[in-house]
């Protein structure tokens, strides 16, 4: 019985080997030619696609270290600029800055004297124009004097008679006109005499031809 019983296990065993390398003979592909040039295509597919990107990574990548070195050569160039700038700021808050506000306490100062002048100046200002005022009318005044001296006598008579416009007073304005009223006045008594006796002679000749021719 123990016989038969290890040659049914080992049958059993036996069997079962088989049928497991038969379902590993299933499982495990035929490698045809067929299958192995679509393989190899695949594959040489599958490298050239991965190769372009590979390609397109590095140039990516080479674009993007370019575009961060032009970054951090316009950071470094404005580090530089803020510092030079920081330090010009300390530089003007140390020295300028308080000779500023010194310049400014002295023309605040300066400032407050001139608004204390400034009634004064414009008092003066106002004298200064009066004279020149007075002067220019003075100097008018002379120009048409001189003027009036280089204009011939018998001008000046006939502006002093006949118009306002002489320069000259009052006084002699009348004194000349009556000089001139009077002399003509004079002027037209002689014409008159002599007109008259011009007019008696004619007649007293008329009278004395009509006596002759009697």
């Amino acid at each position: 019985m123990s016989s038969v019983s290890t040659q049914g296990e080992s049958n059993r065993h036996s069997g079962s080997s088989d049928l497991s390398s038969s379902q590993e003979r299933e499982r495990t592909p035929s490698w045809e030619p067929r299958n192995l040039c679509a393989a190899l295509e695949s594959a040489s597919r599958r490298a050239a696609l991965q190769e372009r990107q590979i390609k397109d990574l590095e140039a990516k990548l080479a674009l993007d270290l370019s575009n961060s070195r032009a970054i951090e050569n316009l950071i470094q160039d404005v580090v530089t600029s803020i510092h030079h700038t920081s330090e010009r700021a300390r530089f003007a808050s140390r020295n300028t800055v308080p000779d500023i506000e010194t310049h400014l306490d002295q023309d605040l100062v300066v400032l407050a004297e001139l608004e204390e002048q400034l009634p004064e100046v414009g008092s003066q200002i106002r004298d200064i124009r009066k004279v020149y005022d007075r002067g220019r009318d003075k100097a008018r005044d002379l120009m048409a004097s001189l003027e009036w001296l280089n204009t011939p006598v018998s001008q000046r008579l006939r502006t002093i008679i006949f118009t306002s416009n002489a320069p000259v007073s009052k006084k002699w304005k009348v004194a000349v006109r009556t000089v001139f009223a009077l002399i003509f006045c004079a002027c037209m008594w002689i014409a008159w005499i002599t007109l008259r006796g011009a007019v008696r002679a004619h007649r007293q000749r008329l009278v004395w031809g009509e006596r002759l021719m009697s």
